[in-house]
C-alpha cells in the first residue's frame, strides 16, 4: 500500500531550494533535484492582464507572443525556434491575470544554452512592426478558438460575472478591437514599464551545474530597473446573486456556478481546496455522483478553486443538456447547501486527504513541475510553502475546518452563475431567482 506520508517526504528531500539575490536585486531560485536527467529554466514576470488599463487590455498576452519573433542575435522566428528545437526539450510561455511565464525544459547538460536563449529573448527582442501586424491574425484566431469552445471559455465568462468591467473581469487575451489597434510603441512602453528588476524572477530546477548558476547570474544580473506599475486591487462589493450568460447555439449548456472565496494566504485557503475536492474533485466526489452517475445530466463535472493575490472563488463546472440547466443548478446548490450545513464524514475527509497528497506527489515529479511550484509562489506568496509543510497542514485539517470554510463562503450574496448556450432571457431570469442557499 502506498505510504503517502513517506513518499511526500522522500520527494521533498530530493531538493531544497536556495534563494539568492542578483546584483540588480532580481531573485534567483535554485532547486537542484537529485537523480533527475532534465533541467528547467522558468522566468516569471509579475505582470498580466490585471496590470493593464482599458486600452491596454490584451497587451500582456500579445507581448508574450512577440518574444518568440526574433532578437538581434536570432533575427526571426525560424532562427529562434530552430535553436530551441535543437535542444530537444520543451519550451513555451503563458499569460494569466497576475503573471507571465517563459520556460525551457531540456536534457541534463543543455541548461546553459536554454538560459542564453531565454535571456536573449527577454532582453533583446525586436518587436518589429511587421511582425506585430502578422501576429494580430494569429491572436484573433486564438481568441476565436476560445470563444468557439465553451469548455475553455466558461471560466472567462465566470470571471466577467464576478468582477465586471474591471481588469480582473476582462479576458486575458483582450478584445478584437484592442488586438487590431496595438502599435509597436504600445509594446515598447508596456515592456519598459512592466519588465525589469522589480518584476522578474528566475527559477532553475533539476540537474543544475555550477556553470549554469554562473551563467544565470551573468545574463539576468544585467537586466535594467523598471518603473513597474502595480495592479488595482479587487474590491468585493457583491450584495446579491449574479448571472452572466452568453448566447450560443449549441446542443449543450456549459455552466459554472461559483461562490466568492478568499485570496491566496487566507487561513481558510487549504480548507477550501479540500472542500472543492469533496464536492467535485474526483470520480467519487459528491457532485460527480449526484450530477453524473445518479442523474445522468453531465459527462464532465468538476469543482475547483482559484486563488488570486486579492480575491478568489470556488466553482463547479459542468456541461448539461440545453433543457436541463435548471435541474443541474438545483443539484449543485443542494450539494453546496448540504456541505455548509452538515459535517462531512471522517471517511470522506480521509479519502480527500489521500487524493490531495497523491496529487501533490504528481506535482513534484519533474523539473518543470518543481519550477512551476516555486515560480507561482514567487509571484503570489510572501514566502514559500514547502511540499512537506503543505502536506502536514492538509493532513491536520478536521471535519470542523471543512464546515467552517463552507459556512464562510457558501452564502446567497456570494453566488455567481455563468452560462454559455442557447439560454433565453426568460430562462436567465428564472435561474437568477433560483440562486439561493
Amino acid at each position: 500500500m502506498l505510504n503517502l506520508k513517506y513518499n511526500i517526504n522522500y520527494i521533498f528531500h530530493m531538493f531544497k531550494y536556495k534563494k539568492s539575490i542578483l546584483k540588480n536585486k532580481i531573485p534567483l531560485i535554485l532547486v537542484p533535484m537529485a537523480g533527475v536527467k532534465t533541467a528547467t529554466a522558468l522566468i516569471m514576470v509579475k505582470t498580466g492582464s490585471k496590470y493593464e488599463n482599458k486600452v491596454e487590455s490584451g497587451l500582456s498576452h500579445f507581448l508574450e507572443h512577440m518574444f518568440f519573433k526574433g532578437t538581434k542575435r536570432r533575427p526571426d522566428t525560424l532562427t529562434l525556434s530552430a535553436e530551441l528545437d535543437v535542444l530537444g526539450g520543451e519550451y513555451n510561455a503563458f499569460t494569466s491575470k497576475e503573471y507571465t511565464g517563459y520556460f525551457v525544459k531540456v536534457a541534463e547538460g543543455k541548461l546553459g544554452q536554454a538560459l542564453d536563449i531565454l535571456g536573449d529573448m527577454l532582453t533583446s527582442s525586436k518587436f518589429e512592426a511587421a511582425e506585430i501586424e502578422r501576429e494580430k491574425g494569429v491572436i484573433i484566431e486564438e481568441l476565436n478558438m476560445y470563444e468557439d469552445n465553451p469548455l475553455m471559455h466558461i471560466e472567462d465568462v465566470l470571471e466577467t460575472c464576478l468582477y465586471g468591467d474591471t481588469p480582473a473581469g476582462w479576458d486575458t487575451i483582450g478584445t478584437k478591437k484592442n488586438i487590431q489597434s496595438f502599435k509597436r510603441a504600445d509594446f515598447l512602453r508596456y515592456f519598459n514599464r512592466q519588465y525589469g528588476t522589480k518584476s522578474i524572477k528566475v527559477i532553475i530546477s533539476g540537474a543544475i551545474k555550477d556553470s549554469d548558476i554562473k551563467q544565470a547570474r551573468q545574463i539576468f544580473g544585467n537586466i535594467k530597473n523598471n518603473n513597474w506599475r502595480d495592479k488595482i486591487a479587487v474590491q468585493e462589493r457583491q450584495i446579491k446573486p449574479q448571472v452572466k450568460s452568453v448566447f450560443k447555439a449549441t446542443d449543450q449548456v456549459n455552466l459554472s456556478l461559483a461562490v466568492r472565496a478568499v485570496p491566496v494566504g487566507h487561513p481558510q485557503e487549504l480548507a477550501l481546496k479540500m472542500l472543492s475536492v469533496i464536492l467535485g474533485g474526483s470520480m467519487s466526489s459528491r457532485l460527480f455522483i449526484s450530477l453524473r452517475e445518479r442523474s445522468g445530466l453531465a459527462y464532465y463535472v468538476k469543482t475547483s478553486t482559484e486563488f488570486y493575490s486579492d480575491s478568489g472563488y470556488l466553482t463547479t463546472q459542468a456541461g448539461v443538456p440545453k433543457d436541463k440547466a435548471e435541474a443541474a443548478v438545483v443539484i449543485i446548490l443542494a450539494e453546496y447547501r448540504r456541505i455548509a450545513s452538515e459535517d462531512v464524514s471522517t471517511e470522506e475527509l480521509a479519502r480527500a486527504k489521500d487524493l490531495m497528497s497523491g496529487k501533490l506527489l504528481m506535482q513534484l515529479e519533474t523539473s518543470d513541475d518543481v519550477a512551476s511550484w516555486y515560480g507561482r509562489q514567487t509571484i503570489l506568496r510572501d514566502k514559500f510553502i514547502e511540499p512537506s509543510e503543505l502536506n502536514r497542514k492538509l493532513r491536520a485539517l478536521t471535519v470542523k475546518d471543512i464546515r467552517q470554510a463552507a459556512e464562510l463562503v457558501i452564502k446567497d450574496k456570494n453566488l455567481n452563475l455563468a452560462i454559455i448556450g442557447p439560454i433565453k432571457e426568460a430562462s436567465k431570469k428564472k435561474l437568477q431567482k433560483m440562486l439561493k442557499i
